[in-house]
């Protein structure tokens, strides 16, 4: 018991620690590092053990290409490969929106002001300054269920990549313009864009980095059913 006690308090302490980067130091990851975060991710549970990720990492003078591709893109419309949320109703456009303005104060946009939060906005084409670029594909055939396994994935990444002191940000921002990731890192029709996540070191000065997003009570998302839901009572 004590060991799996502490399992479960190490998996929770990364959990809490982790937070999606926002400003990057331009020093790449050793190889080794970043092939220590995809052989953990590998381990991800999936429908029917399909492990349907395809992943593509962007690094160096390719990077750069896209980075500016991107950039480039930005005030295109976008045309993603699987469809964005139809609305934020409730809840959670009261949580969307209150990520949003946390971040806005921490880097001292005033609310309201667009100018700011548009260019604030644009640094998701920029990757934050991010050395490295994972894009996350699914195979097409799959639909629902291969993009189900690549969250799995993301997930799992970003968590051994929080073990191992590296900094990240998943990105759906990126996927909004598959076309420019195509033609950059040669991803073929029948694969899915998922999203991205932009890695390396953070840069821990930065004011954008020095929020954290709230997590709602574990009672507001989970609903008993059945002769135990009342056991907190």
């Amino acid at each position: 018991m004590a060991e799996a006690s502490f399992a479960f308090d190490t998996l929770r302490s990364l959990l809490v620690e982790r937070h999606s980067c926002r400003a990057f130091l331009p020093a790449p990851l050793a190889r080794q590092e970043i092939l220590r975060v995809l052989d953990a991710a590998q381990r991800t549970a999936s429908w029917c053990n399909a492990q349907p990720w395809q992943v593509y990492i962007a690094s160096g003078p390719r990077l750069e290409r896209l980075r500016k591709a991107l950039q480039a893109a930005a005030t295109d419309a976008p045309a993603p490969d699987l469809p964005w949320p139809r609305a934020y109703n409730g809840v959670y456009r009261e949580r969307r929106r209150a990520c949003a303005m946390d971040l806005y104060a921490a880097v001292g946009i005033a609310e309201g002001d667009r100018a700011a939060s548009a260019r604030q906005a644009s640094e998701n084409f920029r990757l934050f300054g991010a050395p490295h670029l994972a894009i996350v594909t699914a195979d097409e055939a799959l639909g629902t269920y291969g993009a189900v396994d690549c969250g799995a994935y993301v997930a799992n990444f970003l968590t051994a990549a929080q073990a191992l002191g590296i900094a990240a940000i998943p990105q759906a921002a990126v996927a909004a313009h598959p076309a420019v990731l195509r033609a950059h890192l040669d991803i073929p029709q029948d694969r899915r864009i998922v999203c991205g996540i932009s890695f390396g070191t953070a840069d821990a000065s930065h004011p954008a980095n020095g929020f954290r997003t709230a997590r709602a009570p574990t009672g507001d998302c989970v609903v008993w059913v059945g002769e135990d839901d009342a056991a907190g009572d």
